[in-house]
């Protein structure tokens, strides 16, 4: 059982998702580097993304992560995109952290996160389909083609 176990979570590793357990929980005194929030105060939103080197910056929710990966030379200066271990957001749902890269994002819904209208994670296509209808969302997004300009047009209340 032990070596299921381990060998799942190599496989896990190899393929880019790591198991739950090895994603970084925000401490308490972790702040948003976009926003200066305390992320732990929410955390049905955190988003994290970890780097080859180990640390890891936290997040109130996707749409502050896409806003700092849209710019990393303001938001983490000396970072490269290239040294990004991992990009994890919390699934609406489970509240479990997914690997961000195969997340479907809802945008324009009725569901407000920390910081108001939120890129909202999901883990699958059905459950992308059932929030949107249910909370009147506008559209699904996947991680790779998410707008550079959406998430400060949240901001504004524009979804397009």
């Amino acid at each position: 059982m032990l070596r299921r176990t381990l060998l799942a979570a190599a496989l896990a590793c190899w393929a880019g998702l790591a198991p739950a357990q090895q994603v970084p929980k925000p401490g308490p005194k972790d702040l948003c580097p976009v926003c200066g929030m305390i992320v732990s105060k929410y955390p049905n939103w955190v988003a994290v993304v970890t780097w080859k080197d180990g640390h890891a910056h936290f997040f109130d929710g996707a749409k502050d992560m896409f806003k700092f990966l849209n710019d990393l030379r303001k938001y983490a200066p000396g970072h490269r995109r290239e040294d990004i271990a991992g990009i994890y957001v919390t699934d609406f749902y489970n509240l479990e952290r997914i690997d961000a890269r195969r997340a479907l994002f809802v945008v324009g819904s009725d569901v407000l996160g920390p910081m108001g209208h939120e890129l909202v994670p999901l883990a699958s296509r059905t459950d992308a389909e059932d929030f949107l209808k249910d909370h009147k969302g506008k559209r699904i997004i996947a991680f790779d083609r998410v707008p550079p300009e959406l998430p400060a047009a949240l901001d504004n209340g524009r979804f397009d």
